[in-house]
């Protein structure tokens, strides 16, 4: 479960990193963008994170991930 965590925020650095490149880059003469790819790598960005929202719910569901950090009194 760690390393599909881990995979998962790479998807979502490497869609957003990939969305600065087509908006750094792909502009043409007017300022506008001359193709929609930067607008579908952020699409992919949101679909990630939608399915890093629920596969983290889904484990802790079935007992993959246990929660830590403060105690309950």
């Amino acid at each position: 479960m760690k390393w599909f965590v881990l995979a998962a925020f790479l998807a979502i650095i490497g869609s957003l990193g990939s969305a600065l490149y087509f908006m750094m880059r792909d502009t043409g003469q007017d300022g506008r963008p001359k193709t929609s790819n930067m607008a579908r790598a952020l699409a992919f960005r949101v679909g990630f994170s939608i399915l890093l929202f629920v596969c983290i719910l889904v484990g802790w569901k079935l007992g993959y991930i246990h929660p830590s950090g403060i105690p309950l009194k």
